[in-house]
């Protein structure tokens, strides 16, 4: 989809926008400078305005805009066009190469600042944490970040720069391992008229993060220090996952975190000191910082080698025999070790990339044989693959716009379809022939789904209708309708007996599929329903949200289990193994999540696709997982013995 980011455009997201150079809505451009395409909002949470995805041909963009009412607020623009220029001036992988400032004027004549920068693969710090249950880092990777971040910074203040702003919201961890620093708008020159000031006693306006600030800056006299003082600051959080203020006393004015983090007295000096009181006290430079880091890494490295060393001394004839009946056990154990080792699904990793679509990939379905995959796209094709060894067997068309929804029948002989054109189409899955085309939805087709038993098709759609087809005649049998708004997902229980729908209502429907009985509504989502799945045993219903968050459900009674957080964006696609052991979810932060069904803890976070993940699914033996993107990409994860 196209998006128009005139803000008073009474329909910025009409579908009617693709392909077209000016809104449908409004008139204003959809080609920002002739080169960038904005294709979806990815917050307007922030202080300053909003951030969307756009793309310039394949490429993928962040676009930053501010908000129009700051457009006359002259500190407001001079912070959000400095970002620009500070960027423009420094090449480092770690700092987001920038493609330019810009203003944009809509149809009414109204002006936006713009600003578009590199799409960073990854997250923050404070949402890797997250990732990670909250589990604090080792002093190891904390010493590895510490000296990828002091080189960024050497860049920085060596070009006559400092951050301001650094904590782990502003620091992104690349899918390679490299660690980016971001948000340069509050970065200072630190020119000696500056720093002049600042020795007369004049005050530079603050900027200030609770927790991460020096106290000089937080009074409006920031130094280059002031960096490094943020940056102990933020390696305390790392290094306990906890906010540091928790660990301030204030009558005695100290930090008091070394009892919480597992570091060596000489690693917790050195971040005492980069969190000295006075900046004086502080490393000067980031080449200080470096030298010393180094110099930790060294004594690190020695302790491991002595430690080595002596280890072969302290082996007794009783600890050998032990070892080697360990080791026998562990022998006739290993096919079932591997067996349940496999079950867990925590060493998936990407086998293969799939790259054939011209469009964002919607959809995907695995056939109940594990040998086909179809996939459903934005470019108005369904792709037929050999699922083993990822090979293109046929391309289907005949849809009139996007397909956003497959479903292969338990049989493994028919494919059914659905598309923003409001049909439904139901093909030959061996040969791709076009069987029958199904119309009476009077707006897109979201979702479909096929009973266990092959016989029953259900559809829901953007007229707020939910509709019950025979799958083998084409036959409408009956249209339900109760949801306000459209109908984004369907899931039909293992047992055949209930049908449940998502909706933009915010509201889960549980009905009885045979009779098409409303049974129940679940609230309890804060936004759209837009993905729902049902676990083997038919007793556990798991959503997806636009509100970010996951949710089970006991489908029986409706009562909530759990919420699942850690998703920074939409939650596009669930699925559940057909063991019934493992959740994955797919987002529009480009992750894809692996959950434990039974307790609900995170087991493992994908990254590899570089936009949004708009579908995810399981092979029937549970060993492989699919994936499909809005980057045009299916990925294909298998797990690596």
């Amino acid at each position: 989809m196209s998006l128009c980011i005139n803000p008073f455009c009474p329909n910025p997201e009409n579908p009617d926008n693709d392909n077209h150079r000016f809104c449908q809505s409004c008139g204003s451009q959809l080609l920002l400078e002739d080169r960038y395409r904005v294709m979806r909002l990815l917050s307007d949470k922030t202080s300053f305005g909003k951030i969307y995805e756009v793309y310039t041909r394949s490429t993928p963009k962040i676009l930053k805009v501010l908000k129009e009412q700051l457009n006359n607020h002259a500190k407001a623009v001079e912070l959000f066009q400095k970002e620009a220029n500070v960027l423009s001036q420094l090449n480092h992988s770690g700092i987001p190469q920038v493609d330019g400032y810009f203003q944009y004027q809509t149809s009414n004549g109204f002006k936006l600042h713009c600003l578009v920068m590199e799409k960073i693969d990854g997250v923050n710090l404070e949402e890797w944490l997250q990732q990670q249950s909250h589990q604090p880092i080792s002093e190891k990777q904390a010493i590895a970040w510490l000296k990828q971040l002091a080189e960024i910074l050497n860049i920085v203040h060596s070009q006559g720069w400092f951050h301001r702003d650094i904590k782990p919201a502003n620091i992104m961890l690349r899918n390679n391992g490299q660690l980016v620093l971001i948000d340069f708008g509050t970065a200072r020159d630190a020119t000696h008229t500056y720093l002049a000031k600042l020795g007369e006693g004049n005050q530079i306006t603050a900027v200030f993060s609770a927790g991460y600030t020096a106290t000089e800056q937080a009074c409006g006299q920031a130094v280059p220090q002031s960096d490094f003082f943020s940056l102990g600051r933020t390696f305390v959080y790392l290094l306990t996952a906890q906010y540091p203020l928790r660990f301030y006393n204030a009558r005695d004015d100290v930090l008091n975190w070394r009892p919480a983090a597992n570091v060596s007295p000489k690693f917790a000096e050195f971040l005492d000191n980069l969190m000295a009181r006075k900046a004086a006290d502080r490393p000067q430079t980031p080449e200080i910082l470096l030298q010393q880091l180094r110099q930790l890494e060294q004594t690190t490295t020695l302790k491991t080698t002595q430690i080595s060393r002596k280890f072969p001394r302290v082996i007794t004839v009783g600890t050998l025999l032990f070892m080697a009946g360990v080791l026998s056990y562990g022998l006739y154990q290993l096919p079932r070790l591997t067996f349940i080792h496999n079950n867990q699904l925590e060493h998936l990793q990407i086998d293969n990339t799939l790259k054939s679509h011209s469009h964002y990939v919607k959809t995907l379905s695995i056939s109940q044989n594990g040998k086909t995959l179809v996939s459903g796209s934005s470019d108005k094709t369904i792709k037929i693959w050999n699922l083993a060894d990822g090979s293109l067997i046929r391309t289907i068309s005949g849809h009139n716009s996007g397909v956003i929804a497959v479903a292969i029948s338990p049989d493994n002989q028919t494919l059914v379809s659905s598309s923003n054109d409001q049909t439904i189409k139901i093909w030959n899955l061996e040969t791709g022939t076009l069987i029958h085309t199904l119309k009476g939805h009077e707006g897109a087709v979201w979702s479909i789904a096929i009973s266990p038993d092959g016989q029953t098709l259900v559809s829901g759609s953007g007229d707020k209708t939910i509709k019950i087809w025979n799958l083998k005649t084409g036959q409408l049998v009956q249209t339900l309708t109760s949801h306000l708004s459209s109908v984004m997902s369907l899931a039909i229980s293992p047992d055949g007996q209930t049908l449940v729908s998502g909706s933009n209502d915010k509201t889960i429907k549980i009905w009885n599929l045979t009779t098409g009985e409303l049974m129940r509504t679940i609230t309890g989502h804060d936004d759209a329903v837009i993905s729902l799945a049902i676990n083997p045993d038919s007793q556990t219903l798991v959503s997806g949200s636009n509100d970010k968050t996951i949710k089970i459900w006991n489908l029986a009674t409706g009562e909530l289990i759990k919420t699942l957080t850690g998703h920074n964006a939409e939650v596009f696609s669930v699925a559940i193994s057909p063991d019934g052991k493992t959740l994955a979810s797919g987002s529009g932060d480009t992750t894809i999540k692996l959950w434990n069904l039974n307790d609900g803890s995170l087991i493992q976070t994908l990254t590899g696709h570089t936009t949004t993940v708009y579908s995810v699914v399981f092979s029937p033996d549970s060993q492989t997982l699919v994936s499909g993107s809005s980057d045009r990409s299916i990925k294909i994860w298998r797990i690596q013995q």
